[in-house]
């Protein structure tokens, strides 16, 4: 991890918009900045990368970071980790699966509402359920609880989210949990309903939950996923 912040400083250091201005604080990391030292034993891992698009996330501004971070992680499996897999999902009204070659030109479809998240777990878990990867794992970003499920073959929404959402929800972390599947929640907002609702899930998956600004979730998402690929190395 040192040798990659300090390609980030000496990358910052050397653009010319940065010798002119010092306008933004802290240190932005890109997938080129990474060097990560493998054994040719390095067990494989499957992402499913979880992005909630829902109107609320354009509102505060959390749409363009959650793009970014899905740009760059891709970038940086597909050059550090190539035989690692990774899929993208997002998830409104309903859930779908988004190409990688088509994550630069992702843009935000403002005819949807509501937060799906048991229909992107259930995307989610049948896309790893191809993957027989030794490692697991969805991650989602979100900025809200869950206002959505797919029940009797119809999508009910209510905000605020009924209890039967949030059991069914529930249920899908279960069945992700029964088959290996890691959880890892990066909170966009800092709202109660939203934090009582992750601290159930990852009370059931055992998976992390993390708070992050739009600003930085970049380097929340990269740094932590790197930091758990060597973990498993050593």
């Amino acid at each position: 991890m040192r040798r990659t912040l300090a390609n980030a400083l000496t990358r910052e250091e050397n653009a010319p918009d940065r010798r002119r201005a010092r306008r933004t604080p802290g240190l932005t990391l890109a997938p080129e900045d990474f060097e990560v030292f493998r054994t040719e034993q390095l067990s494989q891992t499957s992402t499913v990368l979880l992005v909630d698009m829902s109107r609320s996330m354009l509102l505060r501004g959390c749409f363009l970071a959650a793009k970014k971070v899905a740009v760059a992680l891709n970038t940086l499996i597909r050059t550090q980790f190539p035989r690692d897999h990774l899929a993208v999902v997002g998830f409104a009204y309903y859930a779908r699966e988004i190409r990688p070659e088509a994550l630069a030109e992702l843009t935000w479809h403002g005819y949807e509402y509501g937060t799906n998240l048991q229909h992107g777990l259930m995307v989610a878990r049948r896309i790893l359920a191809r993957h027989r990867a030794v490692n697991r794992e969805i991650v989602v970003i979100t900025d809200g609880e869950p206002t959505a499920h797919f029940e009797d073959g119809q999508v009910e929404f209510s905000y605020p989210p009924t209890r039967r959402t949030i059991q069914e929800t529930l249920r899908e972390v279960q069945r992700c949990t029964k088959e290996g599947i890691t959880i890892n929640t990066f909170m966009l907002e800092r709202s109660r309903a939203l934090a009582e609702f992750v601290a159930l899930v990852t009370r059931l998956n055992r998976g992390r939950a993390f708070y992050a600004t739009p600003e930085h979730l970049g380097e929340y998402v990269l740094v932590d996923f790197v930091s758990r690929r060597t973990k498993k190395v050593s």
